[in-house]
């Protein structure tokens, strides 16, 4: 569900004061697309929509929740944009934020000494 080694990547990358503001950038910004989609989703902007979600968690570890959006990312492309469920797509953004806090919280980025 959630690619540790990636994140941990980033937060070497950005540095730890930079990764806090990183994660809760994302955090702002994916749940206001996430939201959209949950209360009124646009079949017409549906790829769109779906892609820009896709990359935004694969830059932030969310493996399972990229893979269901480029699932539907390519349905919209083949013109099934209608077909899409977005529930579990929807879900598994829940589930991810909730395992990478949960995570964040419990220390699993601690580095070593």
């Amino acid at each position: 569900m959630i690619d540790w080694p990636r994140i941990t990547n980033l937060r070497d990358e950005v540095g730890e004061e930079d990764f806090a503001e990183v994660v809760e950038i994302f955090i702002e910004e994916v749940s206001e697309m996430v939201e959209r989609l949950r209360d009124a989703p646009q079949v017409e902007t549906l790829g769109a929509d779906l892609h820009a979600l896709k990359g935004s968690a694969m830059n932030l570890g969310f493996t399972t929740f990229s893979d269901l959006c480029q699932t539907g990312e390519t349905a919209a492309a083949e013109g099934r944009a209608d077909s899409i469920a977005l529930a579990p797509i929807l879900d598994s953004y829940d589930e991810s934020k909730q395992a990478l806090l949960d995570g964040l919280d419990g220390g699993l980025l601690a580095k070593s000494a």
